[in-house]
């Protein structure tokens, strides 16, 4: 009787340590571009030590970085994203284009298009600025070497590539002068990298370059790796508004049965908490109370709006960017 006893207990407690481990939920994998790493580092652990408190148990989450578009087809090619982060709209249609992994109308299940965020576009000089670069017509100056990531491979790259755009646009040029001033641009640039970490590379560790073109949370981030006395940021006159996109893949989530936990660590991006994450990393938040509160670290930006300037994201994807688009056209000189 007391071997029963024994064994009966010692079997209810591996029953009680089996269910235990099966509610500790799989790991989650975010699916992100490269100068968004401190972001997610801050944001993960707050959102790890909540779903503790929420749930009772630990959640992992793991994280994938590179150059955006680079990013998409890895997921694409079967790299099991639960969720993807990338920072434009194109490169979340690429995964409804491609496998059905999304939805169509994947940015409808979100508020604000499903962008926790937005960013403008920045350049990064070197200290005291010594080529007096200011606004985008000094970025096309004789000697003046530009570091920016290749259009091709990484969102930076494009909305840089769309802000100079828009510049010729606003200032009354047309789509021939706007295609002659952004060939220059690209021109300049001695290296195109595949995403924005490396351009920061190129910049900072390796000083090739006048000029660094990327976000301005980048910035930041530069500051923390290397000093805040090493460079100066230029806000140029336009800016095309970076909306930073997110969404579950639902092929993924399905199969793995990640859905719930996939939904709630997005919908955490919406939080006071994760929104003031995002101002402190120099994200500019969709909540005002809290871009009031930081909105010392916010300078006013005059934003365009890609959409209502180029349209559709799928057609700025196929007009300028895909194989044989305008900007193959302006780069290799057709």
């Amino acid at each position: 009787m007391k071997k029963l006893f024994s064994a009966s207990i010692l079997a209810a407690g591996l029953a009680l340590g089996s269910i235990a481990h099966a509610a500790t939920p799989p790991p989650l994998l975010n699916v992100s571009y490269d100068v968004m790493r401190d972001f997610y580092k801050d944001y993960n652990a707050a959102f790890q030590k909540h779903w503790e408190a929420e749930h009772g148990n630990k959640l992992n989450v793991q994280m994938s970085f590179g150059g955006s578009s680079k990013q998409a087809r890895s997921v694409i090619d079967g790299l099991p994203a639960d969720v993807i982060t990338m920072n434009m709209a194109t490169d979340i249609n690429a995964l409804a284009d491609n496998g059905q992994l999304v939805p169509q109308n994947w940015v409808t299940r979100l508020p604000d298009n499903s962008a926790p965020f937005t960013s403008a576009t920045v350049f990064i000089v070197r200290k005291g600025n010594p080529k007096a670069l200011k606004d985008w017509p000094d970025l096309l100056k004789d000697g003046v070497q530009v570091i920016v990531p290749n259009p091709k491979t990484s969102g930076n790259g494009r909305y840089t590539f769309l802000s100079a755009w828009g510049y010729v646009l606003k200032n009354g040029g047309d789509e021939t002068k706007a295609k002659e001033f952004v060939g220059k641009l690209f021109k300049q640039a001695p290296v195109l990298d595949t995403g924005g970490r490396a351009a920061t590379t190129t910049f900072m560790t390796n000083q090739i370059g006048d000029v660094l073109v990327t976000f301005e949370n980048e910035a930041e981030m530069i500051a923390r790796e290397f000093g805040r006395d090493q460079f100066e940021v230029i806000y140029p006159s336009v800016s095309a508004e970076a909306e930073p996109p997110v969404t579950v893949v639902d092929k993924v989530v399905d199969k793995k049965g990640t859905r719930a936990t996939a939904e709630e660590y997005l919908k955490y991006l919406w939080s006071p908490e994760g929104q003031e994450i995002a101002a402190k990393n120099y994200l500019r938040p969709r909540d005002k109370a809290v871009l009031a509160k930081y909105d010392d670290r916010f300078p006013k930006v005059d934003f365009l709006s890609v959409e209502k300037t180029f349209g559709d994201w799928r057609d700025v994807q196929k007009k300028y960017f895909n194989d044989g688009g305008v900007f193959d056209q302006i780069y290799n000189g057709q």
